[in-house]
């Protein structure tokens, strides 16, 4: 069931729970995520950044899929179609599309430009149904040519953004996109919870999951986020599944080499990821 993002992250946040972003790439992607979805009664959200939309040939035929495989697979739970990272342009080629969410990142732009870029999407998201997700300080690493150094962000600034009417807000707290390194010094929780204080009932996003300890996951959703993006540990647990069916040899026995017995131990590995974290997230039967 396609719907916006916020009805569900409203009651995340109230009921101290978190919905996982989980990022498609593909067909597989989709169907194992929407699947998971189903079995686990859970509300979801299929992110996707803007470089995914172009390999899969563009946001419409993203929003395409999506809708036909929500109807032919019967799912009933709440789930959000989300760009993920949007640029300002990004965001207007996924409304036209037919997503039902977007984020607009415009952190890396001075404060003023950031509120009046986030304005004006607000207003067109909201018109048209949409939930709208905004970001300050930054996400370390990088996605899509955005590079972060993983500043934390300032609170106050947070406010100005969340003032604005948007849905949900990413704000950085030491928090990275991909792996993270040995040395890294863990979340920010004085960050958050100052953040978490200027925006009340704001449900906030915790970018970069892949990796955090469990402890301190649930320690962020006490703190009012209420949505988790998974994009990384998926990608890993479809390679590794994919790597050891190959070099099991299973690829030459029979018809091992038929693409859907090639990518279904990669489907299984990425079904059993998104249900672990939805376990960890306490969105099961939340639906």
């Amino acid at each position: 069931m396609l719907v916006s993002a916020t009805e569900m992250l409203k009651k995340a946040r109230d009921g101290k729970y978190a919905v996982g972003q989980f990022n498609i790439n593909n067909l597989e992607w989709t169907k194992a995520i929407l699947l998971t979805a189903q079995e686990c009664n859970s509300p979801v959200i299929l992110g996707v950044s803007e470089g995914a939309g172009k390999y899969m040939t563009g946001f419409e035929t993203v929003a395409a899929m999506v809708a036909a495989m929500d109807k032919s697979l019967g799912i009933t739970v709440p789930v959000a179609l989300h760009l993920d990272h949007g640029s300002y342009e990004g965001c207007y080629k996924c409304i036209k599309a037919g997503f039902t969410s977007i984020m607009f990142d415009g952190s890396h732009f001075p404060i003023e430009e950031n509120v009046a870029k986030t304005t004006e999407l607000v207003n067109v998201a909201h018109n048209l149904g949409l939930s709208i997700e905004a970001e300050v300080g930054s996400i370390g690493g990088e996605e899509d040519g955005v590079v972060g150094a993983g500043e934390c962000a300032d609170p106050n600034e947070c406010k100005m953004i969340a003032d604005l009417g948007v849905d949900f807000l990413a704000a950085g707290i030491g928090n990275i996109h991909g792996k993270y390194p040995e040395n890294w010094a863990g979340l920010s929780f004085e960050t958050l919870a100052a953040v978490n204080e200027k925006v009340g009932e704001m449900p906030l996003v915790l970018h970069g999951g892949t990796g955090i300890p469990d402890d301190m996951i649930k320690k962020a959703i006490s703190l009012g986020v209420a949505k988790i993006n998974v994009n990384t540990e998926c990608q890993l647990s479809f390679q590794e599944a994919t790597r050891e069916y190959i070099e099991a040899g299973k690829d030459q026995q029979g018809k091992g080499f038929d693409p859907r017995k090639l990518l279904n131990p990669g489907f299984e590995a990425i079904k059993a990821k998104v249900k672990e974290k939805m376990e960890l997230f306490g969105s099961v039967d939340k639906a």
